[in-house]
């Protein structure tokens, strides 16, 4: 009953997301996956001096492997939307799953350094690229109300996963060697396969039935009790099986939508974040050899990077929290500015650390920024373009992240090889960071509130004066309009004709009583024609 019908090409209306039930093994799912996709890359490294004995190469050749890996999470991200957008979620995880699995299990097998980049860089990022991004657009589905605890909690499986998949690496390099790490890692990753499949859709085809039981109720309370009931259900039918026979062609999705260009809100997102990523990655980068270069010890300055991600597991949930609650959720965009200004000068504080104790506190306070930073950045994304857009939207943004983290980081290390100098680089990356905060914060206030403060379109006082009759008259038009293309009985479409030509009749006679009508001598024969003031001053004028 004035129901779009998906079948006739046109997309069905977005389900309202359950923010629970189903959605909390969606959210494990998302959160295992993160876990590999942002720990994977780093955890690799604890084969890299075994790789250097075996193929004769350098620190800087292994180091490729983790590069390439995080290289295709980013730079494939408009290919991932394209594949999400034509072939749903599950069948592009299942896909990333196999194609990460193979990628670790083909490289136990390799004897180059060149088929490594392929296998366990190219091959295996791309898998985990697949994953990732289909499962932060299926958390974006199930959770609405409560989808920033959602996102914390979700982020929190990259410093779970890091804490847990560095051990494990280093014990099975210990007692397999590097190739059986290889293979019982590839095994591991197969998990993004259940995890994929576990990203089911929101049931649209209850959604349909719903729908036509409702259609069949509308027609029983329209139409008297008895044997005419079923004849206008099966009209019903009829009528919709009659517009399957008709039905145009659907209209092809769009595979990357471009029209979020259009949205300001989205512009500035991207344009901070990419300022962002330029220093927000540096410090944990160095932070080793910056203790080292201090005098601390090489355990002590391993165990840095622990508190790190200890403090990051509690921070990303909690931040959630505190972005769901109802006074704050409606700014979070400012309360992301604020996470990254407080990383940036954290970065610019602990420049001058020179001793362990000194190490140690830019630690607690970089794991608590960072955390925000990492539960919010997708939140912010979502709420700036919506859920609808959203596979498109992270796509982009992980491509242009993807230059920021090829010219950030490298760029560091060379600043650090020509000045000896780690404070220069700790000053910089917390410049960074700064700036893309104050961008964040100005622009949204700038552009997107003056946006929001235009005062609405004046009525124009002057409008005809027979816009009450017209739209009566209007009335009677949709009425008839809506019996033909429904094939509603007769007697109920007369019904509607008749009350609203009685109400285009009781418009006209108040217009004629309040001396806005029509001329005296002509009253009554333009009374039945429907006078109406446009009318009227036509006739005057002549």
């Amino acid at each position: 009953m004035g129901r779009p019908d998906p079948e006739e090409g046109q997309l069905p209306a977005p389900v309202k997301p359950p923010d629970g039930g189903w959605g909390w093994i969606v959210l494990l799912g998302c959160f295992v996956i993160t876990g590999f996709s942002y720990a994977f890359p780093k955890a690799v490294s604890v084969y890299f001096k075994e790789l250097m004995k075996d193929f004769h190469v350098g620190y800087s050749d292994t180091a490729w492997i983790s590069s390439i890996m995080l290289a295709m999470l980013y730079g494939t991200g408009p290919v991932c939307s394209i594949m999400v957008n034509q072939f749903g979620c599950r069948p592009v995880m299942l896909i990333g799953g196999l194609l990460a699995s193979a990628g670790m299990i083909l490289a136990s097998f390799t004897t180059n350094i060149i088929e490594l980049y392929l296998t366990a860089g190219v091959l295996t990022g791309l898998g985990m690229a697949l994953n990732f991004q289909p499962s932060l657009i299926m958390l974006g589905t199930y959770f609405d109300k409560r989808r920033p605890l959602a996102n914390g909690l979700a982020a929190a499986g990259s410093p779970v996963f890091l804490s847990s998949l560095s051990p494990l690496g280093q014990v099975l390099l210990e007692k397999f060697g590097w190739r059986g790490g290889f293979l019982i890692m590839g095994g591991l990753l197969l998990n993004c396969c259940t995890c994929g499949a576990v990203m089911r859709p929101l049931d649209t085809g209850m959604k349909r039935k719903m729908g036509k039981a409702q259609d069949k109720y509308e027609a029983k309370e329209m139409l008297p009790i008895g044997g005419k009931s079923e004849e206008g259900i099966s009209t019903t039918d009829g009528t919709k099986k009659g517009k399957k026979a008709k039905k145009k062609p659907k209209k092809g999705k769009k595979l990357l939508d471009f029209s979020i260009f259009s949205n300001r809100g989205f512009i500035i997102y991207t344009i901070s974040k990419f300022i962002l990523v330029l220093g927000l990655f540096v410090p944990p980068i160095l932070l080793v050899n910056y203790a080292k270069d201090t005098g601390v010890p090489d355990t002590e300055a391993a165990f840095l990077l622990s508190i790190i991600g200890f403090i990051d597991i509690f921070a990303r949930p909690a931040c959630g929290m505190v972005a769901g609650l109802k006074w704050v959720r409606p700014h979070v965009a400012y309360l992301f500015s604020f996470s990254m200004l407080f990383n940036g000068l954290t970065d610019i504080c602990s420049a001058r650390a020179s001793n362990y104790t000194g190490l140690v506190i830019f630690c607690v306070f970089f794991g608590i920024s960072y955390g925000m930073v990492g539960a919010l950045q997708f939140e912010v994304l979502m709420a700036i373009v919506g859920s609808q857009k959203f596979s498109s939207a992270i796509g982009l943004v992980l491509l242009i992240e993807a230059f920021a983290v090829l010219i950030g980081p490298p760029s560091a290390g060379r600043l650090v090889d020509a000045l000896k100098n780690y404070e220069v680089i700790f000053y910089l990356a917390g410049s960074e960071v700064v700036l893309s905060a104050l961008f964040l914060g100005v622009a949204s206030y700038c552009c997107l509130n003056r946006g929001k403060k235009e005062p609405p379109p004046e009525n124009n006082p002057t409008a005809g004066a027979g816009s009450d009759t017209e739209e009566a008259e209007s009335d009677v038009q949709e009425a008839e309009e809506h019996s033909s293309d429904n094939h509603q009985p007769a007697h109920s479409t007369d019904n509607a004709v008749v009350m609203a030509s009685e109400e285009a009749n009781h418009v006209a006679e108040e217009q004629r009583g309040e001396g806005g009508g029509c001329p005296a001598g002509d009253g009554e024969v333009l009374a039945r024609d429907g006078c109406n003031a446009d009318q009227m001053v036509e006739r005057d004028s002549f």
